[in-house]
Order: C-alpha cells, then structure tokens, then sequence
C-alpha cells in the first residue's frame, strides 16, 4: 500500500512523517524503515527505526529507489513499514518516472507493507498516475 504526503515546502509534511514513524513503533509488529536524503531526522525518530541516508547509498532516481526497497524487501521478510522523506530530492522532480515508480511498488508491496512519500507539491501539480496514491 502506498500513501502520499503532500504539499508545498514549508506546510509541516516533515512532521506529519516524524508523527506517524513514532506512532508506528507504538502499534506496528514487524521492522520499520525510514530513508532520507541526509541524516536530518536522526534525532527525531526511534531507535528502533532503521535510518537510511539515500545519499551514503548513492541512491538516486526512480529506479534506484525502486531497487533499493526491493532489495530491503527482499532480504528482510518482516519490514512492515517504510517511511520515504522527500523523495523528489532522491529521485528527481520528473513526475510521470515517480508515478511509474509508485506503480511498481504497489504490486511489489500490495497489502503486506506500507510505503510513505512526502512529495514537496501541490495535489494540483501532481499528474493522474501520482494523485491517485494521495490521501
């Protein structure tokens, strides 16, 4: 299942994530994941929270973030939940390559993991194929 936060720099879609990651080690019975482009939410989030700094990994681009999450996926059978901060800094600002991305998470996640995005834009800006993941 995917779900976007969404909404312009500044609107707090930061915190919103930061909430529902912590909220998630309170009530979530497998492994949590969180990436993000830099070590920003260090000390924001649980330990019990694995932290993934996209840049150590050079991860950048659609396909390298699909990739990557296939790969933790499949090496780690009990990731319940993955956390996704600004993934417009990691993939890039082509929306349509982050609408096919989020196509293929869905059939690789179906109902067995939880992947959120929050996407520095308005619903507005977004096309079809991305809006369609928006809460």
């Amino acid at each position: 299942m995917i779900k976007l936060i969404t909404g312009k720099k500044g609107t707090g879609k930061t915190k919103i994530l930061i909430d529902m990651i912590n909220d998630a080690v309170k009530s979530t019975n497998g492994d949590l994941i969180c990436i993000e482009k830099g070590a920003k939410l260090t000390y924001d989030i649980s330990y019990k929270v694995r932290l993934v700094d996209a840049e150590r990994f050079n991860i950048s681009g659609y396909d390298a973030v699909y990739g990557f999450v296939a790969g933790m996926l499949a090496g780690n059978y009990d990731i319940k939940e993955i956390f996704v901060d600004s993934i417009l800094k990691i993939g890039g600002a082509d929306f349509d390559e982050f609408g096919i991305m989020l196509d293929k998470l869905d059939k690789l996640t179906g109902d067995d993991v939880q992947v959120v995005f929050t996407v520095s834009a308005d619903n507005e800006e977004l096309p079809a194929g991305v809006t369609k993941f928006a809460e």
